[in-house]
């Protein structure tokens, strides 16, 4: 229902950084806990990070190793996730999916981005 757009993906060496933002256009955005998940080719989409609505609350996969960030500017209806020390194995597709209360289950998002890639080379 709400409208998510993505940006910020691209190739970056191992070791590199990335900003990834998500854009809403709905009013209710700031209410919403915003949900990153990313998903490899023949791969299931698996949980990356969350943020609540009002931003105070964040919680993270175990393989994010304190590399990733995630905050949220309400007043810009957008959400971030800051990749850093990236390595290989986060080449992925990631989303972002807005969701009433904070959850690490995708099926509990209703509402998701296009998608952004984020490719790492070695």
């Amino acid at each position: 229902q709400v409208q998510l757009v993505e940006s910020g993906g691209g190739l970056v060496q191992a070791g590199g950084s990335l900003r990834l933002s998500c854009t809403s256009s709905g009013r209710a955005f700031g209410n919403l806990a915003v949900g990153w998940f990313r998903q490899a080719p023949g791969m299931e989409r698996e949980f990356v990070a969350v943020i609540s609505g009002s931003g105070g609350g964040t919680l993270y996969a175990d393989f994010v190793q304190g590399r990733f960030t995630v905050s949220r500017d309400r007043a810009k209806n957008t959400a971030y996730l800051q990749l850093q020390r990236l390595k290989p194995e986060d080449t992925a597709t990631y989303y972002c999916a807005a969701n009433p209360s904070m959850s690490i289950k995708s099926s509990d998002f209703a509402s998701w981005g296009q998608g952004t890639q984020v490719t790492v080379s070695s």
